[in-house]
C-alpha cells in the first residue's frame, strides 16, 4: 500500500503500521464488513485436503484483496425506505499479478459466497450497533430484507476494472463519472445458476470452502 498507482487506483492513503492493525481488526470484528485475502490457487495435495496448509496465505501467496461494505441508502433527503447496499472493492495489487485472470476469480468466488449467505450477513448487520431509528426500520421489515443491490465505484480512467464487472452485468448508474472520478456500477439481481455458468466460463472449477486454521 505504499505504491502510488495502488492509493490511486484504491483511494487509499498510506497509512503506519498501528493504522494497518488498527484496520484489519476493523474489518474482522465489524458487522457492515466482510474482507477476505486473495491468494494464489491451492496445490493438488491441498485440494484434498480439508484444510488449508501454513504456506497457503504466505506473503508470497497473496495477490490482493476483496472486501464488501454495507451501508444503508435512504434517499438524498433521508427520507426514502431503508435499503440495504453492499459495496464491493476489489484490489490486485501487484502488475505482475494483473491481466492473470485472479481478480475475475476472486470477485466471482466473492459473489458466491455473498449470495449463498445473503441472509446471514445482512442479519449480522441489522442486529448490530447501526443508528437506532434506521436499524428499528430494517428489524421491522427483516423477513423480506435482501440487498438492494451490488454496488461497485471505480476510477474512469480504470478500464480493466470497469470492462470485469461489465462483463458480469454490473451497469453504469449514469453517464458521466462522480465529483470524484469515478463511476458507480450497479447489479440488481444474482442468482448461483448465473455464477456457476460464469466461473465455468472463467476456468475456475470445483468451487469448495476448505477450512482455515492456523497456528502459532
Amino acid at each position: 500500500m505504499q505504491d502510488e498507482e495502488i492509493q490511486e487506483a484504491t483511494a487509499s492513503e498510506p497509512l503506519s503500521i498501528e493504522e494497518e492493525y488498527a484496520m484489519q481488526r476493523s474489518w474482522r470484528q465489524d458487522a457492515d464488513k466482510l474482507t477476505f485475502i486473495v491468494c494464489r490457487p491451492v496445490t493438488s495435495s491441498e485440494e484434498k485436503s480439508t484444510q488449508l496448509s501454513a504456506e497457503s496465505d504466505c506473503s508470497q501467496n497473496m495477490v490482493g484483496d476483496i472486501n464488501l461494505f454495507l451501508r444503508i441508502d435512504d434517499g438524498e433527503e433521508g427520507d426514502a425506505p431503508p435499503k440495504i447496499v453492499g459495496e464491493i472493492e476489489l484490489m490486485i495489487a501487484e502488475k505482475a499479478n494483473q491481466g492473470r485472470g485472479f481478480g475475475k476469480a476472486a470477485l466471482l468466488t466473492f459473489l458466491r459466497y455473498i449470495v449463498e449467505r445473503e441472509t446471514a450477513i445482512i442479519e449480522e448487520f441489522v442486529n448490530a450497533d447501526v443508528q437506532a431509528e434506521t436499524a428499528e426500520k430494517l428489524r421491522a421489515a427483516k423477513a423480506s430484507l435482501g440487498f438492494s443491490c451490488l454496488s461497485v465505484k471505480i476510477g474512469q480512467a480504470n478500464s480493466r476494472s470497469l470492462a470485469l464487472f461489465e462483463s458480469l452485468g454490473f451497469e453504469k448508474v449514469s453517464v458521466e463519472p462522480n465529483f470524484f472520478g469515478e463511476f458507480e456500477l450497479r447489479r440488481m439481481e444474482l442468482d448461483i445458476g448465473y455464477i456457476n455458468e460464469a466461473l465455468a466460463v472463467a476456468g475456475v472449477n470445483d468451487y469448495q470452502e476448505i477450512a482455515y486454521t492456523r497456528k502459532e
